[in-house]
């Protein structure tokens, strides 16, 4: 049996955006990351395109990696529709890709989704007018509904289980300040971040927007880090990922 008392450290990065060009370039990246943590997670935009190619590049490189890998996909992963193909590939080579699932690692339960825009506290689109408005709104909350599930399955089967979410759309406003206001809305949604605080979550992490703040809460006081690799590096990180203990 595990050492309760054990500090597991996670790794986290988002949007690292992996080109057919980049063969080689992650090594070390990922042979680093196996020495400082015991899980890394990556949080969207594996791919930049969208390309199965860009998949297999970064699944090759990932054999630097000897710890585990969870991550969920991002809008760039869905953009030539071979998203299913991205993950599949993926899987097979020992990354764990959440889209509504749960799994444990070392004794904390992660729960992943790609999440949705929609806004954020009382700007919130609402489900209100053209077909294509409602089907906006629809997604997102499709997608707190599938975060919330798999969070719900990891209290069911583990009791007092430690909790962390993977998103690649932001839970909260405060990690997207600094993009423009006007594209708040496709940046994440608030939506995402009931299921957080309902279900007692220690951290979540998510990327997608390149310009904004690592830390930020919601106002239940779950921590929520935006982990995109841009915002690691110009916080200075040589190697841009994050480390949080639990």
């Amino acid at each position: 049996m595990e050492d309760q008392n054990k500090k597991i450290r996670i790794a986290a990065v988002g949007d690292v955006h992996v080109r057919e060009s980049d063969k080689g370039k992650w090594i070390e990246y990922f042979k680093r990351v196996s020495q400082e943590a015991d899980v890394l997670l990556i949080c969207g935009d594996l791919t930049d395109t969208g390309d199965e190619g860009e998949a297999q590049v970064l699944a090759e490189e990932l054999k630097a990696c000897s710890i585990p890998v969870v991550g969920v996909l991002g809008n760039h992963d869905y953009e030539k529709g071979r998203h299913k193909l991205i993950r599949q590939i993926l899987q097979n080579n020992n990354m764990s890709v959440l889209d509504g699932e749960a799994l444990v690692i070392h004794g904390i339960g992660f729960a992943g989704v790609k999440g949705f825009g929609g806004g954020f506290d009382g700007h919130m689109l609402s489900m209100f007018g053209e077909g294509a408005m409602k089907a906006f709104v629809q997604e997102a909350v499709d997608e707190a509904l599938h975060l919330d599930r798999a969070l719900a399955r990891l209290d069911q089967e583990h009791e007092n289980i430690k909790k962390v979410a993977i998103l690649h759309y932001a839970p909260i406003k405060d990690t997207v300040i600094g993009e423009p206001e006007q594209i708040f809305p496709f940046l994440g949604s608030s939506r995402l971040a009931e299921p957080l605080s309902r279900r007692n979550v220690v951290a979540a992490f998510h990327g997608h927007a390149h310009v904004g703040q690592l830390e930020g809460a919601t106002s239940s006081g779950v921590k929520v880090y935006n982990v995109a690799k841009q915002i690691l590096m110009k916080a200075g990180y040589e190697f841009p990922f994050y480390i949080f203990e639990v």
